[in-house]
């Protein structure tokens, strides 16, 4: 297991960021290595954002420095949202079965957790999100079926799309992480726009699901001064609260959406008018 630590910038010198450093700070390129378990630990909430994929061999989360606790969880919550083959998520002993598309809730204090899959030759890809927690809530399994779900958009403006809210209050209690995963119909491949921020949490997207070739220009920064990065398949980027989180695709695409901070509310956000952004 790896851990990358990112500081958080301000967004006065965000400005001026150059691609290279924009891509440096806010996107995390590898989520997925075979037998591996990369993680990101940013000062942004101090969440930690990365993924295990088991080929050959079972991988345990273990903790790290920046963690500062002898084992992951031992102040942490966390959510595992799989995009790859099934696998297994084993919990203090306690086997939990993932096949694509289904997301655990890991509760805070469990000792160990163990990432499984049922076949190496279509691994499973667990994507992780952590958050620090204060009260120990019941691990529990979900699927898109289980899901508070949404239908939005118009084939008008390029943005119809499916919305499946999973770790939320009301289906799964949790101490700060809000979760769940949203897919573009084709045709579609605007996300979130108009967009907005909400500055009492941030938040962080894996775009995954396209081919190789297809890319996702994320728009962030500040309303009036935006910027973008271009993306590939199976790559995440942070948010900070004062950033606007928006995406368009060249084809359609999923992306995993996860928010940490003041509270837990959906609708807590500052919606920005179309005009007014730059």
């Amino acid at each position: 297991m790896s851990i990358d630590v990112r500081q958080v910038p301000h967004p006065e010198a965000v400005r001026s960021f150059s691609t290279d450093e924009l891509r440096r700070h806010f996107l995390i390129e590898r989520i997925f290595a075979p037998d591996e378990i990369p993680l990101t630990y940013s000062h942004i909430d101090r969440l930690v954002v990365g993924g295990a994929m088991p080929v050959t061999k079972a991988l345990v989360l273990e903790s790290a420095k920046p963690i500062g606790q002898d084992t992951f969880l031992a102040r942490r919550e966390l959510g595992v949202f799989n995009v790859g083959g099934p696998g297994r998520v084993v919990c203090d002993g306690e086997v939990h079965d993932l096949a694509t598309h289904d997301m655990l809730y890991v509760a805070m204090g469990t000792a160990e957790v163990r990432f499984e899959s049922v076949d190496g030759g279509r691994p499973a890809k667990f994507y992780l999100v952590s958050c620090p927690a204060h009260h120990r809530h019941a691990t529990k399994k979900l699927t898109l079926a289980d899901a508070n779900t949404l239908q939005l958009g118009t084939q008008e403006t390029a943005n119809v799309r499916t919305l499946h809210q999973m770790i939320i209050p009301g289906r799964v209690p949790s101490c700060q992480l809000v979760m769940g995963v949203t897919f573009l119909a084709p045709g579609s491949v605007w996300n979130t726009m108009p967009t907005h921020t909400h500055d009492r949490r941030s938040e962080v997207y894996l775009y995954f699901d396209f081919a190789p070739e297809t890319r996702v220009f994320h728009m962030m920064g500040e309303p009036t001064e935006t910027k973008h990065l271009v993306m590939g398949n199976e790559q995440a980027v942070l948010s900070p609260g004062w950033s606007i989180h928006s995406g368009v695709g060249t084809a359609n695409y999923g992306f995993v959406w996860a928010m940490a901070g003041d509270n837990q509310s959906f609708t807590d956000m500052d919606a920005v008018a179309m005009g007014e952004l730059r």
